[in-house]
């Protein structure tokens, strides 16, 4: 089993290498490509998102950039479950590893975005922005 690493930068450097992994594990049919596409953008978005947020010019610039690399994982949660249910891949179950990661870093940005929020607006306002979140 691999060393947990809990530096966000080289997680998130590595779960994009671990991404384009699958992608050219992807068939060359009309499906696949499409799939591909669209994995590729939203499951390598994070990292320079997250490089982004680190530059931002203000703490709200910081929070819309943690927003933009919560929807990608979001979105890249979904389409690895399609991959994994139609299957798209030979082994399926190669992508509970990664889909577990995935769920690891939409909790993180989840809480850093809690946590931003209560830092910029407030306890009260924060509870808005969480509610907004789930």
């Amino acid at each position: 089993m691999k060393k947990q690493t809990y530096d966000l930068e080289e997680r998130l450097l590595e779960y994009s290498v671990r991404i384009i992994k699958i992608i050219e594990q992807l068939p060359n049919t009309r499906a696949g490509n499409h799939v591909a596409g669209q994995l590729l953008r939203s499951g390598t978005s994070p990292y320079p998102n997250h490089g982004e947020a680190q530059a931002a010019e203000s703490p709200k610039d910081f929070i819309h950039k943690l927003r933009i690399s919560l929807k990608e994982l979001r979105e890249t949660q979904r389409w690895l479950k399609l991959i994994q249910r139609v299957p798209l891949i030979k082994k399926p179950e190669l992508l509970d590893d990664i889909l577990q990661e995935t769920e690891e870093l939409i909790r993180i940005f989840v809480t850093s975005i809690k946590t931003a929020v209560r830092q910029v607006h407030g306890p009260e306002r924060s509870r808005r922005a969480e509610k907004k979140q789930k």
